[in-house]
């Protein structure tokens, strides 16, 4: 079955969230009474596939794992991505296009906008192409923070934060190269869904508790000697 799109009212509290967990403090001649910012549509884009995709975020969190950037107990908050209804509620599979997953979000933003609660800056003049930079007010801010005190939307700011911890300062073109390091994502066809990596995250999950597993036995055949 073909999961409906999401309504732009979801996509603008994702964004919201995005730009109060993510996004860097303004500065500089950034426009007045914005307090945080993403400065290209590139990252922006790349932290929500992973937002709204949690399969292809437990990977990453896993990866987190092995390399010793992430303590091991992320793994059971990984394997929750996969296992918790509230990911599966918010999962929706994103289109592949030129530049990797890419959803639509100027209905989105125009909505935030609307309410005071962000703003875009485009720069660049065709055919030279544009770098939109995404701004968090005051306002946009003070809403997101009563968003994640909230138990029936919480969840998009706890997301967010998890999303933030696996980007950590990676540009935009670095996340999107992360991203298309996966096999399916690259293979995805322009205009489709990118399909799901579920049973390979699964797999990989075993597997490292396997590993675990082994590294208890000879931990304790160590302490017996």
């Amino acid at each position: 079955m073909t999961r409906s799109p999401s309504t732009t009212t979801q996509q603008a509290v994702r964004i919201l969230a995005l730009l109060r967990v993510c996004g860097e403090v303004t500065g500089g001649n950034d426009p007045a009474g914005m307090v945080q910012v993403i400065r290209s549509e590139k990252r922006l884009q790349a932290l929500n596939f992973w937002l709204v995709n949690p399969d292809y975020l437990a990977d990453e969190v896993i990866t987190a794992v092995d390399k010793d950037a992430l303590d091991v107990s992320y793994l059971a908050i990984a394997e929750g991505l996969l296992n918790d209804p509230e990911p599966a509620l918010h999962h929706y599979p994103t289109p592949k296009w030129f530049y990797g997953a890419y959803e639509r979000i100027d209905d989105a933003f125009s909505l935030l906008a609307s309410y005071g609660l962000a703003k875009v800056r485009r720069r660049g003049v065709p055919p030279k192409r544009s770098n939109n930079q995404f701004f968090l007010s005051e306002d946009g801010a003070r809403v997101a923070d009563e968003m994640a005190a909230t138990t029936i939307l919480d969840w998009y700011s706890k997301q967010a934060e998890l999303v933030h911890l696996v980007a950590g300062r990676d540009s935009g073109t670095r996340l999107k190269e992360r991203q298309y390091d996966q096999e399916t994502y690259a293979e995805a066809r322009w205009g489709n869904p990118i399909a799901s990596i579920e049973e390979q995250v699964r797999k990989r999950l075993a597997e490292n508790a396997v590993a675990a597993e082994e590294k208890n036995q000879t931990d304790m055949s160590e302490e017996q000697l």
